[in-house]
């Protein structure tokens, strides 16, 4: 789904690889265009998961680990 406003793009592609994607959006019965809007939103979704990420990481810095550990210390049950 897209708001009334929509705006073209040209991209340019391998040929086999365009004609590939094709055949998996057929596969998923849909067409390249709505196979590229979903990849498009997702891809446009991860730098609001870059930004959680980085204020999580902001709120933690508090927390000290106490160094490094080796592999034996973090297996120790």
């Amino acid at each position: 789904m897209y708001s009334s406003i929509v705006k073209n793009v040209t991209f340019s592609a391998d040929e086999d690889l365009i004609e590939r994607a094709r055949e998996v959006a057929k596969a998923e019965h849909k067409t390249l265009n709505v196979a590229f809007r979903e990849w498009l939103t997702a891809y446009a979704a991860r730098k609001g998961n870059v930004q959680q990420y980085r204020a999580l990481m902001e709120r933690l810095k508090h927390i000290d680990s106490g160094g490094r550990y080796s592999r034996e210390e973090m297996n120790e049950r």
